[in-house]
């Protein structure tokens, strides 16, 4: 194999972890935004609660409504915290600074040193919304730049896998937690239906489709099986199989088959499943199959380019 492992590892994570500050800081900021709401104190409990566990968090023992946002973006004991997400993903970055662009570098540490200031300072509650926005914006440039100035190779194809492996998995958690209560029929709106799909960016798109038709079965749709729309799931894996595709595969065989196996089994599932036969077995069951087999591509990628035997890895 052409990357070392470790060049690999890092490229991965790196943007794992961007994806994943840019997921939370979206998440938060619709939050917030429907904090301005009128809702009854149960409701305001269990909805920062659902929050906290849509991002695939456990809400801890001394959090309250009042700290939860602070808790999200700047603590550094919750290691998916805003700041510790996009700290990370720098200290990723500086381990392989030659194997990406100087603009990306540049970008990248300006938006640590912002983030970093801003959990500094006493005026969090005045900008919230600016803050969240800087962190979303900062992301897709960093995308942007990466994607401009980055020879699209091996190095870019980790990158890919990264950010597209932590997107499959951030929307399926999302979709679970929003849904798993209750499902209305189909011809009834769910209200936290418009929330749902400006967690996942995805609120302009879905309406272009199914216009203000916020249904759980036309949501659930949208954002797990549209191949065209980028927050979606099954667009997610197909990035996932075309870069896994252009990397070059394992001098055994059954290691590099089987993650290609695994990423064509799911994108299949996606594929060719229907809305209302994933109901009728049930979106949970789903939604967990979906969360599995993620997991195994996960470790499957890990034992072929992270982890994998020096001699597994010299051609003959």
């Amino acid at each position: 194999m052409d990357m070392l492992s470790r060049v690999a590892d890092s490229l991965y994570w790196m943007s794992r972890y961007l994806e994943r500050a840019e997921h939370i800081a979206r998440v938060l900021d619709v939050y917030l935004s429907e904090q301005l709401e009128e809702y009854t104190p149960d409701d305001d409990d269990q909805r920062w609660r659902t929050v906290i566990e849509s991002i695939g968090l456990q809400v801890p023992d001394d959090l309250t409504e009042e700290n939860v946002g602070l808790w999200m973006a700047f603590d550094l004991s919750n290691q998916s915290s805003i700041v510790a997400c996009v700290m990370s993903a720098r200290d990723n970055a500086r381990q392989v600074r030659e194997q990406i662009s100087s603009e990306m570098w540049e970008h990248l540490n300006r938006l640590f040193h912002r983030v970093r200031a801003a959990s500094t300072t006493d005026d969090w509650s005045a900008d919230q919304h600016e803050f969240l926005t800087e962190v979303r914006e900062g992301a897709h440039l960093f995308q942007g730049i990466t994607d401009s100035t980055m020879n699209h190779g091996e190095g870019w194809h980790f990158i890919q896998l990264g950010r597209f492996m932590e997107r499959a998995v951030s929307v399926s958690e999302l979709v679970k937690v929003y849904f798993r209560d209750h499902i209305p029929e189909d011809n009834e709106e769910h209200h936290e239906g418009s929330n749902l799909l400006k967690s996942c960016t995805a609120f302009e798109a879905y309406c272009k489709v199914y216009t203000a038709d916020f249904k759980p079965l036309r949501i659930s749709e949208f954002l797990l099986l549209n191949p065209e729309f980028p927050h979606s799931v099954c667009f997610a894996i197909d990035q996932i199989e075309l870069s896994l595709k252009a990397l070059p595969q394992s001098a055994d065989r059954r290691v590099g088959d089987r993650a290609l196996r695994l990423v064509g089994k799911l994108k299949a599932l996606l594929s060719f499943s229907q809305i209302d036969e994933i109901m009728a077995i049930g979106l949970p069951v789903f939604l967990a199959e979906i969360d599995r087999q993620c997991s195994h591509i996960h470790v499957a990628l890990h034992q072929i380019y992270i982890d994998y035997p020096v001699e597994s890895a010299i051609q003959f």
